[in-house]
């Protein structure tokens, strides 16, 4: 398809009815906009935007399609707010830590703007709920930070003919691009396969600079209003990458894949990303146990190696005396494989990269390494709760 083509994609909504006073007289700055006028902003009145994920993405960009007069919102999201949110989740406030971010997230939407409809999803989306979820909205907007959901938005939205915009942040970098399988490529022609399990940390483990995420979902937001109105030229088929660092943008060009199957259902994603069902079963400890062993340790009476495989960033916040740090990228390259003949304990944030490392340790033939299940958070939470948390 050429960029031409990909450039005259026409409006996803149709205009809805004239404007009331309140709404000219509200956005009145896009009434004057050359380009743009009264038909553009009836056509957001009229839109119907499914956002994923009411976090570090989903926080600007609800934000902005309620600002601009997007007539309604859809959010999917199951979790709550907590402390560490704050530091990039505007929509949030300190006073919401603890409630249901869908509900946080309405609440914001609705001081800023009470002329738009919010719906909201507080499920965990997965192949079972989102066709139909989906199938309510002109317009996904995906702010999710794992590959597994990435996968599946995109196959849904696929399936059902619908554009999405996606967004990645990490660290101090920032993705966005428009994918839309009946106009050009899709999530599939930028990554085809899976990366493999733990190769890209997640914002939880690696860290995201706080205002990267208003930065992505600003241009996010601008996708989408575009998308909807048919105003400018989108990124479909170009991936905008940013760098906070440097403050430099550059493209990279993207096109289907002529070859690619066409998705025509919804598999195990988890499986298919290695994560979840996929995750190898290994035997583990309680923190309680744990506690007891290292009383046992100090005592003289037991010998093992306590492991932290988290990042040097992660142990500064918060550790277990007695932990050694040896990071998971380390032992699974086989540089810093501990000692096979020695019992290892090893804990990460919450239990998912210990049992990677656990299950790689024994696979190299150690039978006595053991994950600590809930890795330090349930440590925290039920045997120093005087300690922080992340």
């Amino acid at each position: 398809m050429s960029i031409d083509t990909l450039a005259s994609l026409p409006p996803l909504v149709d205009p809805a009815a004239e404007l009331t006073r309140e709404e000219t007289e509200r956005y009145s700055r896009h009434l004057i906009l050359p380009g743009f006028g009264a038909e553009a902003q009836r056509r957001l009145k009229n839109a119907k935007v499914l956002v994923i994920g009411a976090g570090g993405l989903g926080s600007p960009a609800l934000l902005y399609l309620a600002a601009a007069g997007v007539g309604t919102l859809g959010i999917v999201d199951d979790d709550r707010v907590d402390t560490s949110n704050l530091q990039r989740q505007v929509i949030h406030s300190v006073h919401d830590v603890g409630t249901s971010k869908a509900e946080s997230a309405r609440t914001s939407v609705k001081a800023l703007n009470p002329l738009v409809d919010v719906v909201l999803h507080e499920v965990r989306l997965d192949a079972g709920n989102a066709l139909e979820i989906f199938s309510g909205y002109d317009l996904i907007l995906d702010g999710t930070d794992n590959f597994a959901t990435r996968y599946l938005v995109n196959d849904a939205a696929e399936i059902l003919g619908k554009p999405y915009v996606w967004g990645s942040i990490l660290r101090f970098d920032g993705q966005v691009s428009v994918f839309w399988g009946q106009h050009g490529p899709t999530y599939r022609d930028l990554y085809p396969e899976a990366p493999e399990p733990g190769a890209v940390p997640s914002c939880a483990e690696g860290g995201v600079l706080g205002v990267l995420c208003a930065q992505i979902g600003s241009v996010m937001v601008n996708e989408a209003v575009k998308l909807l109105t048919g105003t400018g030229r989108t990124l479909l088929g170009r991936v905008l990458v940013f760098n906070a660092l440097d403050m430099s943008f550059r493209e990279v060009g993207l096109r289907r894949d002529p070859d690619r199957p066409k998705v025509t259902g919804l598999i195990d994603y988890g499986l298919f990303c290695g994560t979840g069902s996929a995750r190898a079963e290994v035997p583990g400890i309680s923190v309680t146990e744990l506690a007891a062993l290292l009383r046992e340790r100090a005592a003289g009476r037991a010998d093992f190696d306590l492991i932290d495989v988290r990042e040097p960033g992660e142990h500064g916040i918060v550790s277990i005396d007695g932990a050694a740090l040896v990071p998971r990228a380390g032992i699974l390259s086989g540089e810093n494989v501990p000692d096979p003949g020695r019992t290892v304990y090893v804990h990460c944030k919450s239990g998912g990269r210990s049992a990677e490392v656990t299950a790689f340790l024994r696979e190299r033939g150690n039978p006595s390494a053991y994950n600590v299940d809930g890795g330090i958070l349930e440590w925290v939470r039920n045997i120093e709760p005087h300690k922080p948390v992340y």
